[in-house]
C-alpha cells in the first residue's frame, strides 16, 4: 500500500471545513462514464475512493460535466469539501498516490466549502479527434474515430460555420435528453490538422445537451464524405428535426478538454498554475 509524501500530510480541523477544486484528467476506455452508477465503474466513484481514503470526513466529488462512457477529459472540474487541512499542492500530490493509473489530479485550488463547479461553468471545450486512415492503427484506436472513406475537409470546414452562434438544438441531441430548453450558444468550432492522418474538431460553448457534440461531429462527417448534402446541419437547425442530422460519432474520440468557471470570492491560488 502507498504511503502519502511527508510534505502532503494533513491534520484534521475541527475548526471549518475547506472546499478544494481539482482538475481531473481520465482515459475513459475503461468507464462507465464520470457519474455514479450500481455496479459500474465511474470516474466519479472512483475519486470519491481517493478523496476519503485522504479524508475519510470529506463530501463530494461534484462534477462539472456529465462524460459517457468511453469518453475522455484532461479537464474536467470537481470539488469537495475537506476537514483534512491542506494545500493545493498536498492535494494534487495525495489524492494521485490513491488513484489508478487512467485517473490524475492535475492541478488543485482552495474554494469555499460547498461550491459547485457545475453551476459557475462559463464555458465548455470538448475536442473530437478523427484519424482518416483505411487501415486501423491499434496506438490510436481508444483515442480517435478512424474514418476508412474519402473525406473532403474543405466541405467540412464549410459545413461546421454553420454550428456557430446561438440556435435551437433540439435536433442534436440524444433521445434520452427530456430537456425543454434546447437553445445553444456555440461560441467557435475549430478543425485543425495535426498532422497527413489526424484532425481534431474543437467545439467551444455554454452549455452542450446530451450527445451534441457527437452528433454535430458525426454530421460534418457525413456532409464530408459525401453522404449528406452540404448545408444539412443548417436544415436540421432549422427544422428541428433529428432525422435531417448525421450519425452519432463513437463515444472514444471525443476528449472534455477544459472548462472555465465564474470563480467565488475567497478562492486561493492553483497548483499548478
Amino acid at each position: 500500500m502507498k504511503t502519502a509524501a511527508p510534505e502532503a500530510e494533513g491534520t484534521a480541523s475541527d475548526a471549518g471545513i475547506a472546499g478544494v477544486l481539482v482538475t481531473v484528467a481520465y482515459d475513459g476506455t475503461a468507464f462507465s462514464g464520470w457519474a455514479t452508477q450500481r455496479d459500474a465503474r465511474t470516474v466519479e466513484d472512483t475519486l470519491r475512493g481517493a478523496i476519503l481514503a485522504v479524508d475519510p470526513r470529506a463530501s463530494g466529488p461534484r462534477g462539472t460535466s456529465r462524460t459517457d462512457a468511453g469518453v475522455h477529459a484532461e479537464g474536467q472540474l470537481a470539488a469537495f469539501d475537506a476537514r483534512v487541512a491542506m494545500p493545493p499542492r498536498g492535494w494534487v500530490l495525495t489524492l494521485n498516490q490513491h488513484l489508478p493509473e487512467d485517473v490524475a489530479v492535475r492541478a488543485a485550488q482552495i474554494v469555499p466549502p460547498g461550491f459547485s463547479p457545475r453551476f459557475a461553468s462559463v464555458k465548455k471545450r470538448y475536442r473530437y479527434d478523427l484519424l482518416l486512415d483505411k487501415v486501423r492503427d491499434p496506438l490510436l484506436c481508444d483515442r480517435t474515430w478512424r474514418i476508412g472513406y474519402d473525406m473532403d475537409m474543405d466541405r467540412m470546414k464549410r459545413e461546421a460555420k454553420a454550428i456557430v452562434g446561438t440556435h435551437d438544438f433540439a435536433a442534436f441531441r440524444a433521445a434520452g435528453d427530456e430537456r425543454a430548453e434546447t437553445v445553444r450558444t456555440i461560441h467557435s468550432v475549430e478543425l485543425t490538422q495535426l498532422d497527413a492522418r489526424r484532425w481534431s474538431v474543437t467545439v467551444e460553448g455554454s452549455a452542450f445537451l446530451y450527445n451534441m457534440v457527437r452528433i454535430l461531429v458525426g454530421t460534418l462527417v457525413d456532409v464530408a464524405r459525401g453522404h449528406l448534402a452540404e448545408g444539412a446541419i443548417a436544415r436540421a437547425l432549422a427544422a428541428e428535426d433529428r432525422a435531417l442530422a448525421g450519425q452519432t460519432a463513437p463515444a472514444h474520440g471525443l476528449t472534455l478538454a477544459s472548462i472555465d468557471l465564474a470563480m467565488p470570492e475567497g478562492s486561493g491560488e492553483r497548483w499548478p498554475r
